[in-house]
């Protein structure tokens, strides 16, 4: 395991995200925990000494369970993270509650690192909103030592982060983004990236294998990789595209078993960033694994001629990180922002759009399908 250096702290390259442990007849509430403490006991024994958690993972089990795992070794030999569940609107009051709750749940006095959790459009107005106390309750936790290092994790847009760092940015010490190949363009995580290092605030990486979709990869992809680095397997090649970035310091894997755990930690045993064609057909791979997404390139010429006033751009754009996910959590959770009549339910299928669209995208058809995956 090699490590990256954070302020005086000398931080494991990979940390085990407890978000995906193993868990009992497929049921998300049920870890089971003879498993996790055992890959815990050996990620602690190969040197990962970074434990991510949060409220809502595993129903609420998974900071139970870590909290466990961890006590048997010194308070010091380890970091552990933890958030505030701003995803959730209505424990935006609760703040003090929940947090004393999550140090009991852990097992501890205090968090290494605590972050304001999924900031995103849904949520950004109420987390900037001072009735709630939330940014002064945990500046005061940093102040007595509950919490040594503040931060915050976001799937929200490079606009919502910028609002975000205006009003806290001289606070905030790290930041976790949803970062791999694949999100580097579609999700625009490269501009995100860039925002950051203005910042000086470095970067923490959630889903570097994209929920194990950069796991299994096409044959012809793997076969262009192979011809590059024959050593290495489809989920290295993810990480070694991480390992290319200098703003990096932690990235975080959600392992579910022994198996993965392994050979993420073999990955990590040295940093073998990418050279300038190993990045270039890596990206080439990332385009062609997106490219029967819709290609709207936000020109907005639709915009001005839509009856109903649609944001057809940004609905598009949520439509594509839905199709290609196969579902998911983060276009319902974008979409929880946007007023009833500016849904996608909310397109009358005039095609006025249609018309003025340089791509010849159908629009019409593209919300009236967005509308079925959404009930799916």
């Amino acid at each position: 395991m090699y490590y990256k250096a954070f302020q005086d702290l000398k931080l494991s390259a990979l940390g085990l995200g407890a978000m995906r442990l193993p868990v009992t007849e497929g049921d998300d509430s049920r870890i089971d925990e003879a498993a996790a403490m055992e890959m815990v006991e050996y990620a602690m024994g190969q040197g990962i000494n970074y434990y991510d958690t949060a409220w809502g993972y595993h129903a609420g089990n998974s900071e139970l369970v870590i909290g466990k795992a961890l006590q048997k070794y010194p308070r010091e030999s380890f970091c552990l993270a933890d958030k505030f569940p701003g995803y959730d609107l209505s424990n935006m009051p609760k703040v003090e509650e929940i947090f004393e709750k999550q140090l009991e749940k852990c097992q501890v006095g205090y968090f290494d690192f605590y972050l304001f959790h999924n900031v995103c459009e849904m949520n950004i107005d109420a987390y900037l909103d001072p009735q709630y106390g939330i940014y002064e309750y945990l500046k005061k936790q940093k102040e007595n030592g509950r919490i040594r290092h503040l931060g915050f994790s976001a799937h929200g847009s490079c606009a919502v982060m910028k609002r975000f760092l205006e009003a806290y940015g001289k606070d905030m010490e790290f930041c976790q983004i949803q970062l791999n190949y694949i999100d580097w363009e579609f999700q625009d995580a490269k501009a995100k990236v860039a925002l950051l290092r203005e910042y000086g605030i470095p970067v923490w990486v959630m889903e570097p294998l994209r929920g194990g979709k950069l796991a299994n990869l096409p044959k012809d992809a793997e076969g262009r990789l192979k011809a590059l680095r024959p050593e290495e397997k489809a989920p290295a090649w993810a990480f070694r595209f991480l390992q290319s970035l200098p703003e990096v310091t932690m990235v975080l894997s959600g392992m579910s078993d022994m198996v993965q755990l392994k050979e993420n930690i073999q990955t990590f045993a040295e940093e073998k960033p990418l050279e300038g064609q190993e990045m270039d057909t890596l990206l080439s791979i990332a385009a062609d694994m997106i490219g029967h997404t819709l290609p709207c390139t936000s020109c907005r010429y639709c915009v001005s001629h839509c009856p109903q006033g649609l944001d057809i751009p940004s609905l598009l754009g949520l439509y594509n990180e839905h199709s290609f996910t196969g579902g998911g959590f983060l276009a319902p959770m974008a979409l929880r922002a946007v007023p009833e009549e500016k849904q996608p339910g909310a397109c009358i299928g005039c095609r006025s759009c249609e018309a003025v669209c340089p791509q010849q995208i159908k629009i019409s058809e593209a919300m009236a399908s967005f509308v079925e995956k959404l009930k799916a």
